[in-house]
């Protein structure tokens, strides 16, 4: 079967993902039994067994880089068909739902065959290269690959060109005349027609009926009669056209009433807008409430002049506050993942929504409650980095308990957030704003002030749940001595 292993290497700060599965030379491309014989030779008890395959060509698949991933885009390859590879090697860079990765050999060999170009996707575990042992499998790997491409086209729906008609389908068969009934027939008459026949005297049982099935309509009494009935006037034909353009046609055929603009263009998802567009859907289906609150932010705001200075930035100090407000109201940062139960996380991980170019994602702050201000402050700025060269792994962006999306900074001062899947709920933070604020003496006094609103999953958490976390959040903020302990 086909392998996914990880395999430290040195000088590397971070995880690689390697991967190969065996092909023997008889088998067909997609239902093939990887089978091979592996012999260990341990030579000292910290020695990594040496496994010596006999199989020829092995099959470089697409390896799932994340628990949500179901296909892959092949950003580039770093090698080329022909190039001898070495164990640990990058071979091609994925582009995941979330992130590019580099995707390393597990094997020594040569690359044979690209079976999936730069550009294209493929589901995970479908072939996108082929590994040769040594040259004298080259060919064979990519007559293997060729045949793999035909089947695929074969497999292709047929498409008619739209410049050749196409041939019509015989027209049915008329169907076989009906059984003349023996003896006397009932005549079948509309009650109009009978009465129209009473009162001119025609004798209904001479008529021939022009309706279905024969029935005698009141036209055939009138012209039985001699009457002529009134000309229906003619139609007015409508002064505007009526014009049906393709996109028109194309939109009713679809279901839909959307109308394209002459001129728009269609651009296809990336990998990561569909993996958002999913998860949006997804959240539809979560019975969701919204709670606002309004925070004072000067003695925060005071803060943040003085720890600016030290790389300490607002989403790190807004969600240093989040993490120690959860503590208090754990169940804030539950889950509700089968809609039977719900868990109490053990960890308070701070989900953070960035905006990237293609996309939005949302790097987490682990365990942000025991971590002080300046380190996650630290770890943000890291995060982000990585972010935006879509270089984080996926426990840094598939692990939050909890979101946090702020867009203040664009001087937003509210709005609502959709609740992430797999989340109890997650805050929109505003734009800080001086505000007229009466006290309970009747005095106005002007304080800087931002409105949050929590988006919560009502499953699992109620209104009075939400209220308290927010008041626990708001005093935090006004007395934000804590967040530098």
């Amino acid at each position: 079967m086909a392998s996914l292993s990880k395999v430290p290497l040195p000088n590397s700060n971070s995880p690689t993902i390697s991967f190969s599965s065996s092909l023997s030379n008889n088998l067909q491309w997609r239902q093939s039994s990887f089978a091979f014989r592996a012999k260990y030779r341990r030579h000292n008890n910290n020695s990594i067994p040496t496994v010596r395959i006999t199989a020829k060509i092995r099959e470089i698949f697409m390896p799932a880089l994340s628990s949500t991933m179901t296909e892959g885009k092949i950003v580039s390859w770093v090698k080329s068909e022909g190039d001898v590879l070495s164990k640990g090697e990058s071979v091609v860079v994925v582009e995941s739902d979330k992130a590019d990765m580099d995707v390393e050999t597990f094997y020594d060999g040569i690359l044979a065959a690209i079976v999936v170009p730069e550009g294209e996707t493929a589901p995970v575990g479908a072939p996108i290269g082929l590994l040769a042992e040594s040259e004298e499998e080259i060919e064979e790997a990519r007559a293997k690959a060729a045949q793999a491409g035909t089947k695929i086209d074969n497999s292709a729906p047929q498409v008619i060109s739209s410049g050749a008609a196409p041939k019509s389908a015989p027209p049915p068969s008329p169907p076989p005349p009906a059984p003349e009934a023996e003896g006397p027939t009932k005549t079948v008459a509309t009650p109009y027609a009978k009465k129209l026949a009473k009162q001119h005297k025609v004798d209904i049982n001479k008529l021939t009926g022009t309706g279905p099935f024969g029935r005698i309509t009141p036209a055939d009494v009138e012209k039985a009669a001699g009457i002529e009935s009134p000309k229906k006037p003619a139609a007015v034909p409508d002064a505007t056209p009526r014009v049906t353009t393709f996109s028109q046609k194309a939109a009713t055929d679809s279901g839909g009433n959307f109308v394209e603009i002459p001129g728009s263009s269609v651009v296809p998802f990336t990998t990561m807008q569909a993996a958002v567009a999913k998860n949006m859907v997804e959240s539809l289906s979560v019975p969701t409430f919204r709670v606002g609150y309004p925070v004072d932010t000067d003695v925060l705001d005071a803060l943040y002049e003085k720890v600016k200075k030290k790389g300490v930035t607002m989403t790190a100090l807004l969600a240093k506050a989040a993490a120690m407000a959860l503590v208090q109201h754990p169940v804030v940062n539950s889950t509700c993942k089968d809609g039977r139960s719900f868990t109490y996380n053990s960890n308070i991980n701070i989900a953070v929504a960035v905006a990237i170019n293609g996309g939005l994602i949302t790097p987490v702050l682990q365990d942000a409650d025991k971590l002080d201000l300046y380190l996650l402050s630290q770890k943000w700025k890291e995060l982000v980095e990585k972010a935006r060269a879509k270089q984080l792994q996926p426990h840094e962006y598939n692990s939050g308990t909890f979101t946090l999306s702020n867009l203040g900074m664009f001087g937003v001062d509210r709005f609502d957030a959709i609740l992430p899947p797999g989340q109890g709920a997650i805050m929109a933070v505003g734009a800080s704003k001086p505000t007229v604020v009466a006290d309970a003496d009747g005095f106005f006094s002007v304080k800087n002030r931002m409105l949050v609103n929590v988006t919560a999953d009502h499953r699992i958490i109620y209104g009075a749940d939400l209220a308290a976390f927010l008041q626990t959040f708001s005093k935090i903020i006004q007395n934000p001595e804590s967040l530098t302990m």
